[in-house]
């Protein structure tokens, strides 16, 4: 169970050896990371033995996964969604292992910047099996602003939110803004 106030991010920007990025997380007395790579290798292309090896080193740190920093949501929007959708399972079920109900994700790259409405239903088609399956699974979905992806602006942002109500959580991050 997560605790109510941490302080989390990526380890990965630190170094992509494992054994490096918990070495200085433990010097900083970080508990908490959100996985997105470790060795090189990124979550979605992770064995269950490759996570196996890395929950036990985590697990002798004291360490724990806040969340999952998925590439999910990072296809273009006319991309063929089904093994993208397998994909997303690999992550849910990782997303168990680590014992975390969060997953970063994201809403699809748009072929025209100028014209997002053009694909507002297609995205909110994809947003909703995923999001449908999130549920099944009792895991959160963690939408992160991005620029070029149909939530990169404030406004389709809250598009996204007040569809999907309490079903979608928010990642924001400003300097993704500041590229729109």
């Amino acid at each position: 169970m997560l605790e109510k106030s941490l302080i989390s991010g990526f380890a990965d920007e630190i170094d992509s050896a494992f054994d490096v990025q918990l070495g200085v997380l433990e010097s900083l007395g970080q508990k908490y990371i959100e996985l997105r790579a470790a060795d090189g290798i990124g979550i979605v292309d992770f064995t269950m033995d490759k996570a196996k090896e890395i929950k036990e080193k985590m697990d002798a740190c004291g360490i724990a996964v806040s969340a999952i920093g998925s590439p999910i949501g990072k296809i273009g929007i006319n991309d063929e969604f089904e093994p993208h959708f397998e994909k997303y399972k690999h992550i849910v079920e990782l997303a168990h292992y680590f014992e975390t109900p969060n997953i970063r994700m994201f809403s699809f790259y748009l072929p025209d910047e100028n014209l997002p409405e053009k694909y507002r239903d297609k995205v909110m088609e994809r947003m909703e099996k995923l999001v449908d399956y999130a549920k099944q699974e009792a895991v959160t979905l963690l939408h992160e602003n991005e620029k070029g992806i149909y939530g990169d602006t404030d406004t389709r942002c809250m598009d996204l939110y007040e569809h999907f109500g309490g079903d979608m959580g928010v990642v924001f991050d400003p300097a993704n803004y500041v590229q729109c």
